[in-house]
């Protein structure tokens, strides 16, 4: 685990936060790095837990994410925020990103990087797409509004997913976004999960299809190898269909 410290100012008292990232390595050189980024809250300037339910939800995604690129030299990096919110114009979540890509290209120069986020995550790696090692972006029912920036996203490929039944962000705000972002990024791609709620429980096998297939795609194209994955999300979500309902 590498771990940091460092101190934001805020309008609380000033107060020291530490932020963690969890690295499951490639075998062999590492050719590539998927962040991943969990959810939060609005604003809150407690400390995130291991324990705590936003950062554990990605432990699968980031397991089955480095079960099917670790011998391609994918590795995965997970990121626990310092804070639970995101809180304004602190950006807290954003400021974490940037330090986890900071350390990727500090001990891996100029490998691709992919990044997925869910819920304030997915907002987190949105915003963060404009660093310029990374690939391509998932984000999953992620915070998006009129006012989120899709300038980040210019070159990028980008997939977002969210259910139809997610009553804590909006799957039309996702909708208006990618249409908003289209002609930014290199694809974007957008796909509605019919019956599936914020929290990625049901439909769960299709949520970890759609990430680790998009992802492999990516990583694919980059690197010149074959990955079924990547097959998989082609059954799904054909390359020239833009938005599609599963």
């Amino acid at each position: 685990m590498t771990d940091r410290r460092t101190e934001f100012h805020t309008n609380e008292p000033a107060a020291r936060r530490e932020a963690a990232l969890t690295v499951l390595a490639a075998a062999g050189t590492t050719r590539g790095v998927a962040l991943v980024l969990h959810g939060g809250k609005a604003h809150s300037f407690e400390p995130v837990e291991a324990h705590h339910l936003s950062p554990l939800r990605m432990v699968t995604f980031a397991r089955h994410l480095h079960r099917a690129g670790k011998d391609h030299g994918l590795a995965v990096w997970s990121l626990r925020n310092s804070v639970r919110g995101w809180n304004g114009p602190d950006r807290s979540a954003l400021q974490d990103a940037r330090w986890a890509l900071q350390q990727i290209s500090a001990q891996h120069p100029g490998v691709p990087v992919y990044l997925v986020g869910h819920s304030m995550g997915g907002l987190t790696a949105v915003s963060a797409a404009d660093d310029p090692h990374v690939d391509a972006v998932v984000a999953l029912a992620p915070w998006l509004s009129p006012e989120t920036p899709a300038t980040p996203l210019t070159g990028r490929q980008v997939l977002i997913v969210h259910g139809t039944g997610d009553h804590m962000t909006s799957p039309s705000q996702s909708l208006t976004f990618a249409r908003r972002a289209a002609g930014a990024a290199a694809s974007m791609q957008y796909v509605a999960l019919r019956g599936a709620g914020h929290f990625m429980v049901r439909r769960d096998r299709l949520w970890h299809a759609l990430v680790t297939g998009f992802v492999m795609q990516a990583f694919a194209e980059r690197t010149g190898f074959t990955h079924p994955a990547a097959g998989t999300l082609a059954e799904l979500v054909p390359e020239s269909s833009t938005e599609v309902t599963l």
